[in-house]
């Protein structure tokens, strides 16, 4: 009587095919590539037009302080909610390390005119002596600042 044995592992391939994670990650880095200028627009808003705009580069700079007034006049310093009232110690706060102490504002075409004036008059009491008001331009569409 004999054994017969078999070799089963000399069978097994022990490559890994990396293909298909290559795949996955082209498709995420992908996704990513399209989801991140989503997230620097911050709040969105219709702004008013003008054709005699000057290029504001540094409004979009990521350490930019930023104002938004919305249509309903919500008022938004960056992505967060916030009120006239605590406007000006907020801006205070976000400038303290910056040596450029400007602040932009993306105002509705649409927003309450006094609503803007009164987060400007808050700005303002918090030290702030330059603001940019930044508008589209009727020319290329490219936001700008008066």
């Amino acid at each position: 009587m004999s054994l017969v044995t078999r070799n089963e592992g000399a069978k097994v391939n022990a490559n890994i095919n990396v293909t298909p994670m290559v795949d996955v990650m082209l498709v995420l880095l992908i996704i990513f590539m399209v989801i991140t200028p989503m997230l620097n627009n911050k709040v969105n808003v219709n702004l008013a037009t003008t054709t005699t705009a000057t290029t504001m580069d540094d409004a979009s700079k990521t350490d930019a302080v930023t104002v938004a007034i919305t249509r309903d006049s919500r008022i938004y310093l960056g992505t967060d909610q916030t009120s006239v009232a605590n406007l000006g110690s907020q801006v205070r706060d976000a400038l303290e390390n910056h040596t450029n102490k400007i602040v932009y504002f993306r105002a509705d075409a649409r927003a309450n005119y006094g609503t803007v004036m009164d987060a400007i008059d808050a700005v303002r009491t918090a030290g702030v002596e330059e603001i940019g008001m930044l508008t589209e331009n009727l020319n290329n569409n490219i936001p700008m600042g008066e």
